[in-house]
C-alpha cells in the first residue's frame, strides 16, 4: 500500500478517528534519544551559566 493510498483512506475517516491517528503517528516519532538529551542538557547548562555570569546580552521578550 502506497502512502498516497493510505492517505486517501485516512481522509475518509471521521474527524475523531483522524485525530487519534495523528496523535499515534506523532507519538511514534517521539522516541527518547539519550545522546540528544545529553547534548540539550549540556547546552542548557552552558546558557544558564552564561546568563548567571552576565556574559551574554539577552533580549527580554514581552508579549
Amino acid at each position: 500500500m502506497s502512502p498516497n493510498s493510505i492517505l486517501e483512506e485516512v481522509l475518509k475517516l471521521k474527524p475523531v478517528d483522524k485525530a487519534k491517528m495523528v496523535h499515534d503517528i506523532l507519538n511514534s516519532l517521539d522516541v527518547p534519544d539519550a545522546e540528544l538529551d545529553s547534548l540539550w542538557e549540556e547546552e542548557a547548562l552552558k546558557r544558564y551559566e552564561s546568563y548567571k555570569k552576565g556574559s551574554e546580552n539577552y533580549i527580554v521578550w514581552k508579549p
